[in-house]
C-alpha cells in the first residue's frame, strides 16, 4: 500500500478527539514538553505558568488560534494574576491576515480578557502587547481594516520600544504582511517583514514565528525561493501542528512541486482530523485538503482527487470559518473546472452544505457560481451563465463591505472571465478577449490569498484557451507563457502551451512544452496526456 493510501485509509478511520474540559489545564502545564519549536518570551507570572504560556504562545504564532486559546484559558483560570494569559486570550480572537470579524460575543469575550490584563500587568513590554491587542477590540465599528490598522500601529510601538524581543519582532512583522494587504507599495512591506523574520531565524532557528510568518512573507509573487531553507525546517520543529505541516506547501505551490504539495498536505490533513471544535471538524483539515486536491488535479492524478473529496465530504460537519467555507465551495468546484468537466461544473449547487453562514462569506459563494456559470456557458446554457455573472456582480458588490478588500477583486476577476465566454459564446470575440486580459489585470493587482491553493481558472490560462478557439496560436501561447509565469507547472496551461505551440507550427516550443507536461503529470489519467505522448514519440 503506498504512502498516500495509507494516509486517505486514516483519514476515513480516524475519529475525532475532543480535549476534555477537566485536562484543560493539565494539557496547558505539560504543553512546554509538547513540538511546537523555541518560545521563551519570559511571562510575569510563576514559573509553572511561564512554561504553559510559551507553549500556548506557539501555538498562536502556528495560527493554531483556536488551540491557543484553549490554553491561555487555562492558565488565566488557574493564575488570574498572569496578564499575559489573558493577553493572549483577547489576540486569538482576531486573525490579522485571514481578516476575520469577530462576533459581537467574541469582542465582549476579549474587552474583558483586556481589561483583566490591564488590572494585572506589572511589566512595560507586556503593557505594549497588550495595548496593541486593545487598539484592535475598542473601537465601535464594523470594518475589519479599522480595527487592524490600530492592531499596526500598537505592534509598530511595540517593536520600536522592544526590537529585540523575538516574539514582538515576529508579531511586528505579521503586522507589516496585514498592512501589506491593502497597500500600494506592498513589497516595501513584504521587504521589511522578511529582513526581520530571518534575523530573528538566524539568532533561534526554531522559532515558530520567525518560520511561519517568513513563508506568509514570501508567499508572493516573485519572492518563493527566498527562504527554502526555513521553509523545510517547519514540519521538524512541530511534527504533530496541522498548520506546520501545511504550510511549506504555500511556497511549493508557487513553484509547481506537486509531489512537495501533497506530502505536506497528506501529513496536516491526517494530524488536523484529530482536531475538533465544538463538535466540527478543524478547518484546518478541510484547508489541507483542497491544496492537496490541487496538487493531485495538477498532476492529472483526477482518481485520488476525487478520492480525497469523497472521503473528506463524507465527514463533518466541518467547521464554519470563513476558510471552511471557502474550501467547501472551492473543492467540488476545482474538481470540476480543472477536469473541464462542463457538466459537473454546471451542476453545482451554491449554498452547500446549508450549515455554512453563506451570506458571510461572499467570496466563497462566488466559487460556486463562477464554476457553475462556465460550466452553464461551455455547454450552451447562456441563461443559466448570465445568472451566474449577475450573482457575481452582486457578491461583488457586497464584498465592499468584507473585512478584506481584497475578497472583491477575486469576485470580479473570475466574473470578468465569465462574462468574457459569454461574449464569445454569443459571437462578440474582440469584447470577450478585452475582458479576459482585464482579468489578467485584476488578477496581477493583488496577491494570492493564503487561504487558497490557486485559482479555479487562472486568467491568462483562460485567455490562452479563448485565443485557441479563435485560432490565434501565437497570442494563445504568450498567454499561457505568462499563465505559468505566475502560476508554474499547472496541468491545464502546460497542455494549453502544447497546443498552442503545435498550432504556432514551432515544433521545437512543443517539445519543450511537452516535456514540462510529463515531468510534471508522468502518470496522469486524462485522455488529453495521449496526444501528448504521442507528440513526445514523435519528437
Amino acid at each position: 500500500m503506498t504512502r498516500i493510501s495509507v494516509i486517505l485509509l486514516t483519514l476515513m478511520l480516524a475519529p475525532g478527539v475532543a480535549a476534555q474540559q477537566d485536562q484543560r489545564y493539565a494539557e496547558a502545564q505539560g504543553g512546554a514538553e509538547r513540538q511546537i519549536g523555541t518560545v521563551a518570551f519570559g511571562a510575569d507570572c510563576v514559573d509553572q505558568a511561564q512554561q504553559a504560556f510559551d507553549h500556548a504562545l506557539g501555538l498562536m504564532h502556528h495560527m493554531m488560534y483556536v488551540q491557543a486559546r484553549g490554553e491561555f484559558a487555562a492558565i488565566a483560570e488557574a493564575h488570574p494574576d498572569c496578564a499575559m494569559a489573558h493577553w493572549g486570550v483577547a489576540t486569538t480572537l482576531f486573525q490579522p491576515l485571514w481578516a476575520t470579524t469577530p462576533s459581537d460575543a467574541e469582542i465582549a469575550r476579549a474587552r474583558d480578557a483586556i481589561a483583566q490584563a490591564r488590572a494585572t500587568v506589572d511589566d512595560e513590554r507586556e503593557q505594549a502587547l497588550i495595548e496593541a491587542t486593545a487598539a484592535f477590540f475598542e473601537p465601535e465599528t464594523d470594518r475589519a481594516w479599522d480595527r487592524l490598522s490600530g492592531w499596526t500601529d500598537g505592534m509598530a510601538a511595540a517593536y520600536r520600544a522592544y526590537p529585540g524581543d523575538h516574539d514582538i519582532a515576529a508579531l511586528y512583522a505579521l503586522s507589516l504582511l496585514t498592512e501589506a494587504t491593502r497597500a500600494d507599495d506592498r513589497h516595501a512591506l513584504h521587504d521589511e517583514a522578511e529582513a526581520i523574520l530571518r534575523r530573528v531565524w538566524e539568532e533561534e532557528s526554531t522559532h515558530p514565528g520567525a518560520i511561519h510568518y517568513a513563508i506568509h512573507a514570501t508567499d508572493a509573487d516573485g519572492r518563493a525561493e527566498n527562504a527554502l531553507e526555513m521553509v523545510e525546517s517547519y514540519g521538524e520543529i512541530a511534527p504533530n501542528v496541522p498548520h506546520a505541516l501545511h504550510m511549506p506547501s504555500h511556497i511549493y505551490v508557487r513553484l509547481g512541486d506537486w509531489p512537495q504539495v501533497i506530502d505536506w498536505n497528506a501529513r496536516s490533513a491526517e494530524v488536523a482530523r484529530e482536531h475538533d471544535v465544538n463538535g466540527a471538524i478543524s478547518f484546518h483539515y478541510i484547508h489541507a485538503v483542497d491544496y492537496l486536491v490541487y496538487g493531485h488535479l495538477q498532476r492529472g492524478e483526477d482518481a485520488a482527487a476525487e478520492s480525497i473529496h469523497g472521503t473528506a465530504f463524507d465527514q463533518g460537519p466541518h467547521q464554519g470559518t470563513f476558510a471552511g467555507a471557502f474550501h467547501l465551495a472551492a473543492i467540488p468546484a476545482r474538481l470540476a473546472v480543472e477536469q473541464r468537466d462542463w457538466d459537473a461544473a454546471a451542476a453545482i449547487e451554491p449554498g452547500v452544505p446549508d450549515y455554512i453562514a453563506w451570506e458571510n462569506f461572499p467570496w466563497a459563494e462566488g466559487l460556486s457560481w463562477y464554476a457553475r456559470g462556465l460550466g452553464a456557458v461551455h455547454t450552451g446554457d447562456l441563461e443559466t451563465a448570465h445568472e451566474a455573472e449577475q450573482r457575481l456582480a452582486e457578491l461583488a458588490e457586497g464584498a465592499e463591505a468584507a473585512p478584506d478588500e481584497r475578497f472583491q477583486v477575486y469576485i470580479e476577476t473570475d466574473r470578468h472571465i465569465l462574462e468574457g465566454f459569454i461574449a464569445h459564446a454569443e459571437g462578440n470575440h474582440e469584447r470577450a478577449v478585452a475582458l479576459l486580459r482585464t482579468a489578467g489585470e485584476l488578477e496581477s493587482s493583488v496577491e494570492k490569498h493564503p487561504v487558497s491553493p490557486g485559482a479555479l481558472l487562472p486568467p491568462y490560462e483562460a485567455l490562452g484557451e479563448l485565443l485557441l478557439a479563435l485560432d490565434r496560436p501565437d497570442e494563445a501561447l504568450a498567454a499561457f507563457e505568462r499563465s505559468d509565469d505566475m502560476w508554474p507547472g499547472r496541468y491545464n496551461t502546460l497542455l494549453g502551451a502544447v497546443r498552442a505551440a503545435e498550432s504556432a507550427g514551432d515544433p521545437d516550443a512543443a517539445a519543450s512544452w511537452v516535456g514540462r507536461l510529463l515531468e510534471i503529470a508522468p502518470n496522469a489519467e486524462r485522455d488529453t496526456l495521449d496526444q501528448v505522448r504521442t507528440l513526445a514519440r514523435r519528437g
